[in-house]
């Protein structure tokens, strides 16, 4: 049981990974069709603001709020079955009906106020070169909200049981209609950016489409209910309570993206979708492992904080952070040093030019440096929700969302998208500090005993990765002279393959000769996973 939800969590990794993949290959087609055009930067704000209220209603708050009351009726020992059936059984289903009910028109309501004010949002907040066409791009995905909430609330109830396979399939999944839409309904359409959004809700669809057999197969059921009775529902009021200020602090950090892409519209073509290129290589990293482990790991820290049992609370999070710190710190240095050659092997294409490149690499050498940061904020913020508390990570999140802003509006006009990129990495940190402080004032948890050990193995880290970094650098400097010129997959994949492994082998080789136990720990996981 020590070891459960890391290998829960290394084999939702590898599912993880598989969409993690394919968002890239997503991510590949639309620098293919739409490079970082005016096109491009429509259909980026377009998508971004149905999903700014996705992440409020779906996975944010659903995995904080629902979650928690969602396992405590779980634990409630049923009472004596009359007539055969289990009362708990009955309240399960009605929560179960109550906070679908409630869910699904809280969503539908603002997926229709969305879709009638579109056009109004898109001149209000965005500098768009094409206003109208990002509103009717607007319109086209706003639906994809409503679907992806009720498929958040299936997630929320397989996490609960521990259930974690059609999490991870329901991304891959939408991801291939993604992909899939683009190419096919192209040829049909007045351009890709539409065919892409169809190819978007139709992907919803299917992330829901694919968790409700394994819910239905595990004995839940549920209907829809009375609006009233579902807002009356004890189990929906205590979601809500927790919610409410959740929704303040994942709206704060929210709120970041919505005005960091509207300074990047105002900062010149490209900016704003060269800023979310560099977002997608930085989550195809975070993603593997930051949302895995943290998925897996709020189940197991809620069941220990209700039980008291804050050793293995503390010991759990601490092997978590320390595994995250292995991961990514070192892909922190590569990716600096190989930026641009894995920029161009990804991306550059019939659409995305040598200034597609360049701008998307500014914003990635700022963005990078932020990636430890976000993904221990993935573990720490479930450490707090685990207790019921939800107040903590919001102020942190205010916090970080007043630095990611002010700096924000300070940097654009000099540093452009790179000034943009590294307000975020700041704020990351700053929110990063926030929580351990605010973990720190929870006398239960013997915060110092968690952190001196962790912040020794990150220098550890960060001393290796330095020296692994000097020869696999100068060792890509001449790959790319002895291969320039023998087109993209041979110019900038063999040097950034080839220096990244002489990279890996000079640090697993420290990691081996110091008999570090976290490498050990991951080739268990991997094993028994």
């Amino acid at each position: 049981m020590a070891k459960s939800y890391l290998r829960a969590g290394f084999s939702l990794s590898i599912l993880t990974l598989m969409s993690r993949v394919l968002g890239l290959v997503r991510e590949m087609t639309k620098a293919a069709f739409l490079g970082t055009s005016a096109l491009s930067d429509s259909f980026t704000v377009a998508f971004m603001i149905p999903n700014f209220f996705r992440r409020l209603f779906a996975e944010g708050s659903i995995s904080v709020a629902f979650i928690p009351t969602f396992k405590g009726l779980l634990a409630t020992p049923p009472l004596p079955p009359p007539q055969g059936g289990g009362e708990k059984n009955i309240s399960l289903r009605e929560f179960l009906s109550c906070m679908l009910t409630f869910l699904t028109f809280s969503v539908a309501v603002v997926t229709g106020l969305g879709m009638l004010l579109a056009p109004i949002i898109v001149r209000v907040f965005f500098d768009m070169e094409m206003p109208d066409e990002t509103a009717l791009l607007t319109r086209i995905m706003f639906p994809y909200l409503t679907i992806i909430s009720i498929a958040a609330l299936f997630q929320g109830i397989l996490n609960s049981v521990k259930i974690f396979t059609p999490s991870g399939l329901a991304p891959i999944l939408f991801n291939i209609a993604t992909i899939a839409g683009t190419y096919i309904l192209s040829p049909f359409m007045v351009n890709p950016a539409r065919a892409m959004a169809v190819g978007i809700l139709v992907g919803g669809f299917l992330e829901a489409a694919i968790q409700l057999p394994f819910v239905l197969r595990q004995g839940f059921r549920f209907f829809f209910t009375g609006l009233g009775k579902a807002a009356r529902d004890p189990g929906v009021k205590k979601v809500l309570l927790l919610i409410g200020p959740t929704i303040i602090g994942m709206a704060g950090y929210q709120i970041n993206d919505l005005v960091s892409t509207s300074l990047a519209t105002g900062a010149g073509e490209g900016v704003a979708s060269s800023l979310q290129y560099s977002l997608r290589l930085q989550e195809l990293f975070l993603g593997v492992f930051a949302v895995s482990l943290g998925t897996a790991l709020l189940p197991d820290l809620t069941e220990h904080a209700k039980l008291n049992d804050w050793k293995s609370y503390g010991e759990k999070l601490a092997e978590a952070m320390n595994i995250l710190g292995l991961i990514t710190i070192p892909i922190t240095f590569i990716a600096l040093a190989q930026g641009n050659n894995l920029i161009r092997l990804l991306f550059e294409s019939r659409s995305f030019n040598e200034r597609s490149a360049a701008l998307t690499l500014t914003a990635f050498t700022f963005h990078i440096p932020g990636l430890y940061f976000i993904a221990l904020n993935r573990i720490l913020a479930p450490a707090f929700y685990a207790t019921s508390n939800s107040k903590s990570p919001t102020i942190a999140s205010l916090i970080g969302f007043t630095v990611n802003i002010s700096l924000a509006l300070l940097l654009v006009g000099p540093m452009k998208g790179g000034g943009i990129a590294l307000a975020l990495t700041l704020a990351s940190f700053c929110n990063t500090v926030c929580l351990l402080v605010f973990m720190g004032r929870n006398k239960t948890i013997a915060i110092a005993h968690i952190l001196k050990p962790v912040l020794l193995y990150d220098v550890k880290l960060l001393l290796y990765s330095v020296i692994a970094l000097i020869p696999s650098y100068y060792f890509g400097e001449y790959l790319s002279g002895v291969f320039a010129g023998r087109g993209r997959l041979i110019s900038y994949g063999a040097p950034f393959i080839l220096s990244a492994l002489l990279f890996a082998v000079i640090g697993v080789g420290l990691l081996i000769l110091t008999k570090d136990s976290n490498l050990r720990k991951m080739k268990m996981i991997g094993k028994k996973a």
